[in-house]
């Protein structure tokens, strides 16, 4: 999702261009709110306000093609029309903007879209500068010599990335301590919202608590942060955490930053095999883990993964000495027999620490988290992060893209795991390091009904909701009646991430889940980026166009690439690449530097992400899939998450997931499964209605040639589709065997995958 900056003086963010383009581009608001011109309704459309007077666009640089009045404000629902690129064949484009109304209830940190972009400039033309100013708000024991250095040119030297080089801090305290030192001990840090509904029950000697204020949290910190110094982990150790989503995950993370230890959360539903890889490359003396929980109405006896895995790492060699294990459900209910002189129980064990452990001085550059993402290869990489960057921009874009204010007892939720990226950046990281308040959520939104989100949003009064389009399109696909039935009245600001969102999802969360007041920040980042890197934020002036994650965050200079590296201007589709470092890039991937940068820095001079995005004649982004989700179909390139949103579209339609598959006169040819919403029933009409459907919007090229009727996709648990297993299933049909799928032990059910074989057309 990020755009061309450079000879393009037409596009909007990018700070060398400054704020006469920034004013056109970012389509701007209607001051009026009058019966004729609806912008006395929670968002205004770029189609609704025709004959009132608007900001005047300020003079553009003149490029061929392009029309500063033209692109402004228009009369009617635009559809994208980019001259030269197959990117926007015919997909509307309805730009979105909140009302007053919502910013006089919450407002922003920057008053305006215009002053956000002269601080975006500064980010880009003077980044020293700029975050020196930002990394100067948190606490340094010792201040930094030199703010940034870095090499993104392989041809000249390793790549290497160094923020705040010289100076030291500590993670947790600036998250804990800082806040506690300010007299903000008694503000409720997390609420813990177990799996059952009943009241939560304490569970062991221990007990388990509710809820965390942040002096509490800092005690409990300090406790685990004791016990692993007394199991002989040190400064710079490696920790493994085998945790579910309870508060005490992203406690034990802290404790490891506490004393200056790495850790690496590894996703509780992982086979021990996949558990045992992490834990063996990441050479980890010690595993927090979990004697089992309740995921809906089914057990997961996670330990008994551990334990395996621990057996698998001693035989590969690598000996774990010691681990530490809260007790969740308590009794003989996930049947735990815990090795004497290895295993100890977190209650015993954090009973008989201090509340008070000294903190560990560390240098901006220490590693501070590995966390394994999926590779092309199938062996994960251990994305390495560091502390000094990644603190600032966790925080930075926490603070700026929610706009979560703690001071007004904001209630933030995120419903991603620790065990991913968002989870670290946004549950355990971000959140504290701005003092917010939260909720941890152990369950699932289906259970023990599809209420469950709302009915949680009203019991805590949530103001700030995060979740996944899979989430969402799930949920929608069960009908309006179980959202309406709360009240919701809190909500404030929605959030999307972990793909891109299709407009008729971001249409119904905006309209049914925010009952059209709440703007939605649809973010687009990944592991590597360690935070978010393009975001719509709620910002006065700021338009929102559905399915778009629109403009980058500061400090982000991004570019679209051709398929040998040179940089692409105006509205155009290409590879999606960052030109410059930002606080929290990517350092390196654990014990294979080489490999990170043959995997990102393949052309000098710039970071690939690995997606693909296009660019439209205003400057926003839209995400079309991975690299290698493109399918060339009779010669033309088809993203993959184009023809899913055209899918989606169509009113029966809960959810769809394309792949290419080989065709004798096409050259690939695609292949849809395609979930309906509850009540929908297939039908050889409305087959035909999809794919007339897709043709108008994309054109007869991208017209499916398949469409197999799905109940359910093949998901890892969290909730990402495994494309990997849909392209060999179109691919093979029912001559295929499970066996030949590879590994599927990430599946949150392995049986719809015999479903999709049985019914391949």
């Amino acid at each position: 999702m990020h755009g061309c900056f450079t000879r393009w003086g037409a596009f909007l963010v990018m700070g060398m261009v400054g704020m006469r383009v920034a004013k056109a581009f970012l389509s701007p608001f209607c001051p009026h709110a009058t019966a004729e011109c609806p912008s006395n309704a929670a968002f205004t459309t770029s189609s609704s306000c025709t004959g009132h007077a608007m900001r005047s666009p300020p003079p553009l640089f003149h490029l061929p093609g392009f029309s500063s009045a033209r692109h402004a404000h228009s009369s009617t629902a635009r559809a994208a029309s980019v001259e030269g690129t197959e990117a926007s064949r015919g997909v509307e484009e309805v730009v979105f903007h909140p009302a007053d109304e919502y910013f006089q209830q919450v407002p922003h940190h920057y008053d305006h879209v215009e002053d956000y972009l002269v601080h975006y400039e500064k980010s880009i033309k003077d980044p020293e500068a700029f975050w020196s100013e930002i990394g100067r708000n948190f606490h340094w024991e010792t201040p930094w010599e030199e703010t940034l250095s870095y090499n993104f040119n392989r041809s000249a030297g390793p790549i290497h990335v160094r923020f705040f080089h010289g100076g030291e801090t500590n993670i947790a305290y600036n998250a804990l301590d800082r806040h506690v030192a300010a007299g903000l001990g008694d503000r409720i840090a997390f609420y813990t919202e177990r799996n059952d509904l009943e009241p939560i029950r304490e569970s062991g000697p221990g007990g388990l608590k509710d809820q965390y204020t942040y002096r509490e949290a800092l005690e409990e910190v300090s406790r685990i942060a004791n016990v692993l110094k007394s199991m002989g982990v040190k400064r710079g150790d490696t920790v493994g955490l085998f945790l579910p989503m309870v508060a005490e995950l992203p406690l034990a993370m802290l404790a490891c930053a506490r004393i200056g230890a790495v850790h690496t959360v590894v996703f509780a539903g992982f086979s021990k095999e996949a558990l045992a890889d992490r834990l063996c490359d990441a050479g980890c003396k010690a595993v927090i883990a979990c004697d089992g929980v309740f995921r809906g109405s089914k057990l997961i006896p996670l330990f008994h993964t551990v334990d395996a895995a621990i057996q698998l790492c001693n035989e590969r060699g690598h000996i774990i000495e010691h681990t530490l294990v809260l007790e969740r459900l308590g009794g003989d209910v996930a049947g735990v027999h815990l090795t004497p002189g290895r295993d100890v129980w977190w209650h015993e064990a954090t009973a008989k620490a201090s509340s008070a452990c000294p903190v560990e001085w560390m240098p901006s550059e220490h590693p501070l988290f590995i966390l394994y993402t999926s590779g092309s290869t199938g062996k994960p990489k251990g994305v390495l992060h560091t502390t000094g960057g990644y603190m600032i921009q966790a925080a930075t874009t926490f603070r700026h893209v929610f706009n979560v204010r703690p001071e007004k007892n904001d209630i933030f939720l995120c419903t991603a795991d620790c065990g991913w990226i968002t989870g670290h950046s946004y549950v355990t990281y971000g959140p504290l390091l701005n003092g917010a308040s939260q909720v941890v959520f152990e369950g699932v939104p289906s259970y023990p009904d599809v209420g469950r989100l709302w009915h949680m949003v009203d019991k805590y009064g949530i103001t700030h909701l995060y979740t996944a389009p899979t989430a969402i399109r799930s949920l929608m696909r069960e009908g309006d009646e179980h959202v309406t039935k709360y009240a919701r009245s809190s909500l404030k600001v929605l959030g999307s991430v972990g793909e891109p969102i299709n407009p008729e999802a971001w249409k119904w969360y905006h309209e049914v889940v925010g009952g059209g007041r709440c703007p939605i920040v649809d973010t687009w980042w990944q592991t590597e980026t360690g935070a978010i890197a393009i975001a719509p934020l709620p910002i006065k002036g700021w338009g929102q166009k559905p399915g778009s994650a629109s403009l980058p965050f500061l400090g982000i200079e991004p570019v679209l690439l051709s398929q040998d590296g040179k940089e692409l201007e105006g509205p155009t589709e290409g590879l999606l690449a960052i030109k410059s470092p930002w606080p929290s890039t990517l350092r390196s991937i654990y014990g294979d530097h080489e490999r990170m940068e043959q995997t990102y820095f393949s052309f000098d001079g710039y970071y690939l992400t690995g997606d693909n995005a296009r660019r439209d004649s205003d400057g926003y982004y839209w995400i079309t899939g991975r690299a290698d989700d493109v399918v060339i179909v009779s010669g033309h390139n088809l993203g993959t998450a184009e023809v899913e949103a055209a899918l989606a579209q169509h009113p029966s339609v809960a959810e769809a997931a394309v792949v290419g598959i080989p065709h004798d006169v096409k050259g690939n040819c695609l292949y849809c499964y395609v979930t309906l919403k509850a009540g929908q029933a297939p039908s050889p009409d409305l087959e035909k209605q999809l794919k007339v459907s897709v043709r108008n919007q994309l054109g007869a090229f991208a017209a499916p040639d398949f469409i197999q009727w799905a109940p359910n996709l093949p998901k890892t648990r969290s909730g990402k589709v495994m494309r990997r297993i849909l392209r060999k299933v179109a691919a093979g049909g029912k001559a295929i065997n499970v066996e030949d799928l590879g590994d599927t032990s990430t599946l949150a059910d392995p049986e719809v995958i015999k479903e999709l074989i049985a019914n391949h057309v």
